[in-house]
């Protein structure tokens, strides 16, 4: 082949090399410009889609309620109220109610002055005055203290072992119902006709008006929860705990006294846990000294603190002597009634406690017989605070 035509030949391939490597490089940017497209299209249609859901959204949250849709929610709000109301009626047992059951709840408790409680051993009192000594008092709870100092002082502990009953004067017996939160309730006790003492439980979402309740009552307590064990699962909101700091457990106190601005006495709602731990029950005790509380010992636990917190605190003790109703049976609660009745013709004084089943309002109805030669008093009535 003639050099020439050797030369054009090689010359037409190359061009047509060329040729094909533009093409390809022409079709790799139309593919990327595809993409791109793609993918901005689709952005779009999100954030459209995302825009007309909130516009949706906010269109139904502005419009007005539908009447029968309202009707019917407040239907239901009706129900779940008086379902609430009925709720101590309809459970089988003290388990499955709002207070912690224990072995403790069996005993009657008959206090015996030989038996002295065994005060925190010297390692841990040195730990507590070591974290005492971390706490700086502020001014202002000095002055506090200051104040409450100039008050009516509260009687000691040392005065309920040194009291003697006179038997010529009457026994008296005091009946305090837990766990009383509704309306219904507290009208359901009122109709006993004789003194008895109705401990609240403090405002949560489940009851939010347990506090307007006690406004007209001429003396109630304050129902307060405590730590239990991890056995019971019913906690109410709020419940104290053994790791709360003493500021969260002033705060609550503190709370307490705006709720309930009449109250002086406080009961433990639970508490198996936190009664016995030494440390908690200090914190507690100082905060309940500060805004004037007295705490009654409802003695969910043998190794409660409480009588170890009153001595300290210079504070009346109080702990109750039978629980009435931990079976749902009419015998049953009456001979624990009589039992309470036993120990305050002997002592001078008894406590039970019960809660407001309907079979407990009518064992208390049908027993007044049995409170013949007693007298019902209040907390505040006991012998030895006078």
């Amino acid at each position: 082949m003639p050099k020439k035509t050797r030369k054009k030949s090689t010359q037409k391939h190359s061009k047509k090399k060329q040729n094909i490597s533009k093409s390809k490089l022409i079709n790799i940017f139309l593919l990327i410009f595809l993409f791109a497209f793609i993918a901005t299209a689709t952005s779009y249609f999100i954030m459209k889609n995302e825009s007309s859901n909130k516009s949706v959204t906010n269109n139904i949250l502005t419009s007005e309620p539908d009447p029968q849709v309202q009707k019917k929610i407040e239907q239901l709000k009706e129900f779940q109220k008086k379902k609430l109301d009925g709720y101590f009626d309809i459970t089988d047992s003290p388990k499955d109610a709002f207070e912690e059951y224990t072995e403790e709840y069996n005993k009657d408790y008959i206090e015996k002055t030989e038996n002295k409680i065994t005060p925190p051993s010297q390692k841990k009192k040195e730990e507590i005055k070591k974290e005492t000594a971390k706490t700086v008092v502020k001014k202002e709870e000095k002055q506090t203290r200051k104040n409450e100092q100039k008050k009516e002082s509260l009687i000691p502990a040392d005065n309920k072992a040194t009291y003697k009953y006179d038997k010529n004067t009457k026994a008296k017996i005091i009946i305090m119902i837990d766990d009383v939160s509704t309306q219904r309730q507290k009208r359901e006790i009122l109709k006993l006709g004789y003194k008895v003492n109705l401990s609240i439980l403090p405002p949560t979402k489940g009851h939010p008006n347990s506090a307007k309740i006690a406004q007209d009552l001429p003396f109630y307590l304050i129902h307060l929860p405590l730590q239990a064990s991890s056995r019971f699962k019913g906690a109410e909101v709020g419940t104290l705990q053994i790791t709360d700091s003493y500021e969260k457990i002033e705060k609550r106190v503190k709370q307490l006294r705006a709720w309930y601005p009449k109250a002086l006495y406080t009961n433990n709602h639970t508490g198996s846990v936190f009664t016995q731990d030494y440390e908690s029950m200090d914190k507690l005790f100082r905060a309940l000294k500060k805004y004037n509380f007295i705490f009654v010992d409802s003695r969910t636990t043998a190794k409660s603190q409480a009588k170890i917190m009153a001595q300290k605190y210079n504070m009346p003790y109080i702990v109750r002597n039978t629980f009435m109703d931990n079976k749902k049976d009419f015998n049953y609660i009456q001979n624990q009634l009589k039992k309470a009745i036993k120990i305050a013709k002997k002592n001078g004084y008894a406590i039970a406690i019960g809660h407001p089943y309907a079979i407990t309002m009518k064992v208390l109805r049908e027993s007044k017989h049995l409170l013949k030669g007693l007298e019902p008093i209040y907390v505040s009535e006991l012998p030895y605070l006078k």
